[in-house]
């Protein structure tokens, strides 16, 4: 039984379940936006997720990423290095255009994380800025990049949808920060430090609630799109409700990021069974 807990939290740790939320997020935009992405993109995305997300986790000093002792970290840096090199194949065969998308997304994501401002040590300890800038880099490369990837024009569908995923992430990373609240740093300025938790609950159940209300502006509705918004409206609220300082330890790092994936699962149902 112990294996098995040791094989999930390594699931959890080395990030595998956030590259699969990446996944879904591509999913459901193809599902929504009725594209066609190349399945490239998917395995670039997959696999680019996790090597990122490691570097963000365990190498926010580069040269301690490089120069790791624990075995645990090292296995995590063989995953990463491996993720990286098969999400650097995948990308070969993508248009242009996504390279010129992803280096964006890449250069956002280094100025998050390595030491480049000159008060801050990075946008990351920028007061205010980490779950903003988080939830942007989710919202084009789940959103904007998959559009790069066919001949479809950018519309007000796609650009309600890119909001609305904006919006999401937002909300999906509201639990992490309350969680974090005891071990943050006072000048990482967070929501929950800036407004408190009851506040911060209140604003993720406001946000909730404009995702849902914005799929009514949509030109092109499908009952898919209906039915899934409306059932990850109300797990976002319970997921709000649920929220605490005090937190179950797979609450955000397993239930929290499960969300795309029900969603997906969902979607994919009401196309099938609906």
């Amino acid at each position: 039984m112990k294996w098995m807990i040791r094989c999930f939290d390594f699931y959890l740790d080395a990030s595998i379940h956030v590259a699969w939320a990446a996944v879904s997020f591509l999913q459901i935009t193809a599902i929504v936006l009725a594209i066609t992405i190349n399945y490239h993109l998917y395995f670039a995305l997959f696999f680019g997720t996790i090597a990122c997300y490691n570097f963000i986790k365990y190498g926010v000093e580069a040269e301690k990423y490089l120069l790791v002792s624990g075995k645990y970290v090292r296995w995590i840096q063989g995953i990463s290095i491996f993720s990286l090199l098969v999400a650097l194949y995948h990308f070969c065969f993508l248009p242009h255009t996504v390279w010129i998308g992803f280096g964006l997304l890449i250069l956002l994501t280094a100025l998050y994380t390595l030491p480049v401002l000159p008060k801050a040590k990075n946008f990351r300890s920028f007061g205010g800025f980490k779950t903003f800038i988080v939830a942007i880099v989710w919202a084009l490369a789940t959103v904007t990049i998959p559009l790069l990837t066919t001949d479809n024009t950018p519309n007000l569908d796609a650009g309600i949808e890119l909001i609305q995923r904006f919006i999401l992430v937002v909300v999906l990373l509201l639990p992490f920060e309350i969680r974090d609240l005891e071990f943050d740093p006072p000048t990482l300025r967070t929501i929950p430090q800036r407004i408190g938790i009851k506040r911060t609950k209140l604003l993720g159940v406001g946000m909730a609630v404009c995702f849902f209300l914005l799929t009514f502006f949509k030109n092109y509705l499908t009952p898919e799109e209906i039915g899934g918004k409306m059932a990850i409206f109300v797990l976002l609220l319970v997921v709000m409700w649920g929220t605490k300082k005090e937190q179950s330890k797979y609450f955000a790092s397993f239930w929290v990021e499960s969300v795309p994936l029900i969603w997906w699962g969902i979607v994919w149902f009401i196309a099938i069974y609906g």
